[in-house]
């Protein structure tokens, strides 16, 4: 019964001339996708906005047959590559995502499908991210997932990837939105992403197979990350990000809207200090979110304290005075030196120390900065 309701829709989705808002008003207005395929051209004609082109080909019983036949070959293929779908009329599909106001007729689902169930959050923002909003948004992530929501993103490259990665380091759970093909990895550089997503997590679309990366297809996709979740946290834009294009669909949606603050020198906080500036939740930390999402949970508070707090507990006592003259923002190492008044090889030696302990990172440029 399933199998062939879900063939109806492929059927649907699959002929020309149609689209989202058409099949979806021919289903509501005949009741199902196998009725609207039954139905004789006079019946079809009463729907407004429906043309004599696509009136006669959903009356054409050949091609229909053809195209029920390219159906269920499809149907094989997915099944054999362990894809599952799932329609606007089936009981798994996301309350939330059924309620936005241009949902996806059809989900292309790869992975954990019971990742939907969960209370989520989406973690997005810009693709060329500093390494202050990398980390952030890495850190959000982890916390938050560790605390047992799921992470709603959209796969690219920055904080997007940055997040997927936080919530799969906290064993949590979390959700890739993809703007192309179920199968197609885009970008090619999240190959190991990717495989990691899909065996701990989940990938969606709601693209057929093979649909290519192409631009148009991200705004649409933005819709479905921003459905998905009951709150959007935007870690790094510019004024001109596409970020603020899934802002803009969350807040049509009735979602809650959180902002990280940055550098305001930075162009890359630009778009997030707008937000702020127009009444996005600022963000200091997960109980900021969690508070205003009613999402409090008597879970440990923020692990990444605890675990700075360990860490602090071995240090020596020129690792406590060096990571104090360390900030969040990179400081290069003649820098250090000279705050610090050790001499060059022993801060070095330090902070190799202390980068192997997890507190320091080193960038390019022999620059550092304080990971807590």
């Amino acid at each position: 019964m399933r199998e062939q309701i879900l063939q109806d829709w492929l059927i649907l989705a699959s002929l020309p001339r149609l689209g989202r808002t058409l099949i979806k008003k021919l289903v509501d207005d005949f009741g199902s996708p196998a009725c609207v395929l039954a139905a004789h051209p006079g019946q079809l004609k009463t729907i407004n906005g429906i043309g004599r082109q696509a009136v006669k080909m959903l009356t054409d019983r050949i091609h229909i047959d053809k195209a029920r036949e390219r159906v269920r070959h499809e149907l094989d293929v997915l099944q054999q590559n362990n894809i599952s779908i799932v329609s606007i009329d089936d009981d798994r599909y996301p309350v939330l995502l059924r309620n936005i106001p241009d949902p996806p007729l059809l989900l292309y689902l790869k992975g954990r499908a019971e990742c939907l169930d969960q209370q989520a959050v989406a973690i997005i923002g810009s693709r060329s991210a500093t390494s202050y909003g990398r980390r952030i948004s890495f850190e959000l992530a982890k916390e938050l997932a560790g605390r047992g929501v799921c992470i709603v993103s959209g796969m690219a490259l920055g904080i997007d990837g940055e997040a997927h990665a936080g919530a799969l380091a906290a064993g949590g759970e979390t959700v890739g939105v993809l703007g192309c093909g179920i199968d197609v990895v885009y970008p090619r550089q999240h190959q190991d992403l990717f495989a990691e997503v899909e065996e701990k997590g989940l990938i969606v679309s709601e693209y057929p197979r093979e649909t290519r990366p192409d631009g148009f297809r991200f705004p649409e996709r933005n819709r479905i990350i921003s459905g998905l979740v009951q709150g959007v946290i935007v870690v790094e834009a510019t004024r001109k990000s596409g970020s603020l294009i899934t802002v803009r669909m969350a807040l049509d949606q009735g979602r809650e809207v959180f902002a990280v603050p940055g550098r305001i020198d930075s162009i890359k906080s630009q778009g997030t200090h707008s937000l702020i500036q127009e009444g996005a939740k600022l963000v200091q930390g997960v109980d900021d979110i969690l508070e205003e999402l009613n999402l409090l949970t008597e879970a440990a508070s923020a692990p990444f304290r605890e675990a700075a707090g360990s860490r602090f507990g071995v240090m020596s006592d020129g690792e406590k005075h060096l990571l104090t003259c360390l900030d969040v923002y990179p400081v290069n190492i003649d820098e250090l030196v000279y705050v610090s008044g050790y001499g060059s090889a022993d801060v070095a030696d330090m902070l190799l120390r202390m980068e192997l302990k997890g507190l320091v990172r080193q960038l390019p440029g022999q620059q550092y900065e304080r990971i807590q």
